[in-house]
């Protein structure tokens, strides 16, 4: 018996959405976008809501729409996928690296303080593998040095702190439905602002700077351009496909938390295993265990033919664009190290059934001898 590392939460009843979708011809512009954006704004309790390409382009945009320039810094954790720090120097503006909580992958909050200049504008967190940041605190950081706040909430449908969903406190939450997430569409994501003038701007810049809606314009095909845009949208199909997860994401999330409680439970007498503690305001987009002998338990899984993934292996200052850019050291990153070289992401998708889960869990230990 294999296990895949992850399975999209897509139902029957999803594709005949999209089909009826493609067979319409009404293939982008169309409603099941607008539905999407509505359905996922009352989920997230959003007052506003943008589809977009992918997170990377939410990231983007969220850059954009906050004129970084050249001669700008903007503080980013050492740990996260590439996309959180390359939409900062899309713009032209230097990233610069904070290290992480080695525990949580999360950037370090009182690091922060230290790197920030007068050149600084803003601060981009990621909520790691759907644990919130201690967002309150980071929010006292932006105020107190007038710095605007960006959600990189890739991991975090469904990843609240006290009781407000991520992405509600920054001026922006970027989302993603890359096909490993809990939401799919293939590529895509979404943004989320409560600031209206910034969802304006972010609705003309991800769709060439065009000034109308295709549903606003008096007659076909007049509208203006006042500024440069990009081509940032997501199809109608995508969107239908969205859709129909996101209604039922509530029962998706449950499950999840189901199955993180098993593992927390039946892994936890392991003393070379460690696992985040259980929180019933976290997302698990992937439950991490951080491990000793770790590339080695990454081979035994490969050998039982069990899907797991790294999250993420490569801490971002050590990449050789930034490394040779920034003539940065890994000496600063220390706990970002750690983290890369620790961590190991276990499926925990809906659909997962508990004897594979029984696989997983009866691997890990075997391999440090407590099995039975």
């Amino acid at each position: 018996m294999s296990v895949k590392f992850s399975k999209p939460n897509i139902k029957e009843t999803d594709l005949n959405l999209v089909k009826k979708v493609i067979r319409s011809g009404w293939l982008t512009h169309g409603k099941n976008t607008s539905l999407f954006e509505q359905k996922f704004k009352s989920y997230t309790k959003s007052k506003y809501s943008v589809t977009v390409s992918s997170c990377t382009a939410a990231l983007h945009l969220s850059c954009l729409a906050l004129n970084l320039k050249k001669g700008d810094e903007v503080i980013v954790p050492a740990m996260s996928h590439t996309a959180t720090s390359h939409a900062v120097e899309y713009t032209g503006a230097k990233t610069v690296f904070v290290d992480v909580n080695h525990e949580t992958g999360n950037i370090d909050i009182a690091k922060v303080l230290k790197k920030i200049t007068k050149r600084t504008k803003a601060i981009i967190v990621v909520h790691m593998a759907g644990f919130s940041i201690e967002i309150d605190l980071i929010l006292r950081v932006c105020k107190k040095y007038k710095l605007k706040l960006i959600e990189d909430c890739a991991h975090s449908v469904g990843t609240k702190f006290k009781s407000k969903h991520v992405g509600n406190f920054g001026i922006s939450g970027c989302f993603s439905f890359y096909p490993t997430k809990q939401i799919t569409t293939g590529e895509g994501g979404m943004l989320v602002t409560n600031n209206k003038s910034f969802y304006n701007k972010i609705k003309k810049l991800k769709a060439f700077g065009i000034d109308k809606d295709i549903n606003q314009r008096k007659k076909q095909g007049t509208y203006d351009v006042k500024s440069l845009g990009f081509n940032y949208r997501l199809t109608d199909f995508q969107s239908a496909l969205g859709l129909k997860q996101i209604l039922n994401y509530k029962n998706n999330l449950k499950k999840r938390h189901i199955i993180a409680k098993k593992y927390i439970n039946d892994l936890k007498n392991i003393r070379e295993v460690k696992c985040m503690p259980y929180s019933a305001n976290c997302s698990f987009f992937v439950f991490q265990i951080f491990c000793k002998k770790r590339d080695k338990l990454l081979k035994r899984f490969k050998e039982k033919k069990i899907g797991v993934s790294i999250h993420y292996a490569t801490p971002l200052p050590s990449m050789s664009y930034y490394k040779n850019k920034y003539n940065l050291s890994m000496l600063n990153y220390q706990k970002a190290k750690v983290y890369a070289n620790t961590n190991i992401s276990l499926p925990v998708y809906p659909s997962l059934k508990s004897k594979e889960q029984n696989k997983v869990i009866n691997v890990i230990k075997e391999f440090y001898g407590y099995s039975k």
